[in-house]
């Protein structure tokens, strides 16, 4: 092609046009600016593979100076958070409750035992989170085996303490377990929000939708019989995974069986209101398909304790964490599949879902009634 004055004016003039073009749609900004952006932010910020700030329930049942000082490694340690608890039962408490991931118990008479070579220091760990539980057993049995070198260069006579460990709420120690309701949460957040949020912005950008505003069809009557397709796919694809997890991966099933699909069916309607009220923001497919990316699938994987644990993660994520209902429902998930009905923690999950639940279908039926009015 032969470039003259006249073929780069022409080719200026549409240059600018197309940038004006592109700063009036806000989806291609979107996509070549914010969303790498978010993406660099939570990859960077949100995704550790190092597992630290172990939140660690430590239980002293011997006061003396040599069981302080064998667990002396947690503190101003990066990879644990100690919390000294009276008894193993408050410490059994904070572990179902996932507020701490592992427990360290100094049994009586440590100090005797350990002169004796019989000392014994019981670890027990949170098997929900299986990669967490792991690096945790390691840096425990490291840091005894660093206590005893250290005390055998003190004393003539060198003492030894046994780790005994045991990993709760994950029997066959596998990382599936842990996974399968991570995914279970990930099947209804893509038919819920993904789904609902596209076909519904389709329904926006062709105007079909708004032909229904001038039919006597009522504002719940539409959202109902809009989502409830999609509700009846959902459903089926989690009962599909609940058949999967437990045929092909022995997955137990400790809790309710039909608390978990209530709590599922509540987390579905969080994903549908949240896919309604993305499709009247944006009534355009392309734009409804990144803002559900950005909003919704990739922090439901990334910040949600899917697959990185959250107490490892730095205070800003924590933060993040709590106001998604995604990692409320995984919490739900995880307890009802692997540690049973623990009601404390079931009872303030659900409340919080219910909460989400009212707000984001409330939302939804906000914006289409004032789209009809």
């Amino acid at each position: 092609m032969k470039l003259n004055r006249h073929s780069l004016r022409r080719m200026g003039a549409l240059t600018r046009k197309e940038f004006f073009q592109l700063m009036r749609d806000q989806s291609s900004l979107l996509m070549g600016i914010v969303l790498p952006l978010i993406l660099i932010l939570i990859m960077g910020y949100g995704m550790s593979l190092d597992v630290k700030n172990v939140p660690t329930a430590i239980v002293l049942e011997d006061p003396s100076p040599t069981a302080r000082q064998m667990v002396n490694f947690t503190e101003g340690s990066a990879y644990f958070s100690p919390v000294y608890v009276r008894s193993m039962r408050t410490a059994e408490t904070l572990l179902a409750q996932h507020d701490v991931d592992a427990i360290i118990r100094v049994p009586q008479n440590f100090a005797a035992d350990v002169n004796q070579g019989t000392a014994k220091v019981q670890v027990i760990l949170n098997g929900t989170e299986a990669t967490t539980a792991m690096s945790a057993q390691r840096y425990i049995e490291a840091a005894v085996l660093t206590w005893e070198a250290g005390l055998s260069v003190r004393s003539a006579s060198a003492g030894q303490a046994t780790t005994v460990s045991r990993i709760w709420f994950n029997d066959a120690n596998t990382s599936a377990w842990f996974f399968v309701p991570g995914i279970l949460m990930l099947v209804l957040t893509t038919s819920g929000v993904f789904l609902t949020s596209v076909v519904m912005a389709r329904e926006w950008e062709r105007g079909t939708f708004e032909s229904l505003f001038v039919t006597p069809i009522k504002i719940g009557e539409l959202i109902l019989a809009k989502v409830l397709p999609y509700f009846v796919v959902a459903v089926f694809g989690m009962i599909l995974c609940l058949i999967a997890g437990n045929v092909l991966y022995d997955l137990p099933m400790r809790g309710s069986l039909i608390l978990l699909i209530g709590v599922s069916m509540l987390y579905l309607i969080i994903s549908l209101g949240i896919g309604l009220v993305i499709s009247a923001l944006t009534k355009n497919q392309f734009l409804a398909c990144q803002v559900s990316l950005m909003i919704s699938f990739l922090p439901s994987v990334m910040l949600s304790g899917f697959l990185f644990d959250l107490h490892s993660q730095p205070l800003a994520i924590q933060i993040i964490s709590q106001f998604l209902p995604t990692t409320y429902y995984l919490q739900l998930m995880k307890t009802l599949f692997l540690a049973g009905n623990y009601w404390p923690l079931i009872i303030r999950n659900g409340l919080i879902l219910l909460g989400f639940a009212i707000l984001f279908i409330g939302l939804a039926f906000r914006m289409t009634r004032k789209e009809m009015e």
